[in-house]
């Protein structure tokens, strides 16, 4: 069972590294975000989080998040980090800030017309399947080429960048090439739009490090910071 106290100090050493890792690729620290990763954490310890300084958490489940968001003050700030189901969006849009994981045109479509019907703006991010793994979701870059130009011209979608998971492994220089070829993928999309989409969502407990090196401007952090259940 974990010991509440230890949260503040493994928030203040991934805070700590993150700034390492900005400094050491000449990026301010203060361009890379945390996410907080909370999904199947008590509200106990994310009052424990948010009270040491920590206001945005990722979420992956609806009914899970939004007891949550009932719970926690109103300056916490929610992002949905999970596959969106497109039966889901109606209760989804209302309640984040920003979804990483925007997968396919399909959902992308059924995201914009809710949207439209809701009066809401959401900011998205693609998710990009760039190891080509079979058990995650997200385009494929060749394949997310060809409709980008569909997904820029939704009128309600706010595309702000991508997002992208490398291989789990022990070692977090096995995730550089995955990271490097996302933000690669991004300059490449973001000349051909004439647009920024400045936020590179990649890096999670393991390899947040790496992710912010090669470019990321917000880290997926859960277990550096409440431990492995």
């Amino acid at each position: 069972m974990i010991d509440l106290s230890d949260i503040p100090q493994r928030l203040d050493t991934v805070r700590e590294k993150m700034a390492a890792a900005a400094m050491r690729s000449g990026r301010e620290p203060s361009h890379i975000e945390l996410v907080v990763i909370s999904k199947m954490q008590s509200v106990e310890k994310l009052r424990e989080a948010f009270d040491s300084g920590a206001t945005l958490f990722g979420e992956s489940r609806l009914q899970e998040a939004m007891t949550k968001i009932s719970l926690l003050p109103k300056k916490a700030r929610w992002h949905f980090i999970g596959h969106v189901q497109k039966n889901k969006v109606r209760k989804l849009l209302p309640r984040f800030e920003l979804f990483h994981s925007v997968d396919s045109l399909e959902l992308a479509l059924e995201m914009d017309r809710v949207a439209a019907d809701l009066g809401l703006f959401p900011r998205v991010l693609l998710e990009v399947n760039i190891a080509g793994e079979s058990s995650k979701f997200g385009f494929i870059p060749s394949a997310l080429k060809r409709v980008f130009d569909e997904l820029l011209i939704l009128p309600r979608l706010q595309v702000e960048g991508f997002m992208t998971m490398a291989p789990l492994s022990e070692d977090p220089e096995t995730s550089r090439p995955i990271f490097s070829e996302l933000r690669l993928l991004r300059d490449e999309l973001a000349r051909s739009a004439g647009i920024p989409l400045p936020t590179l969502s990649m890096g999670m407990s393991n390899d947040y490090e790496v992710a912010i090196e090669e470019g990321a401007t917000l880290v997926r952090v859960g277990s550096a910071i409440f431990r492995k259940r």
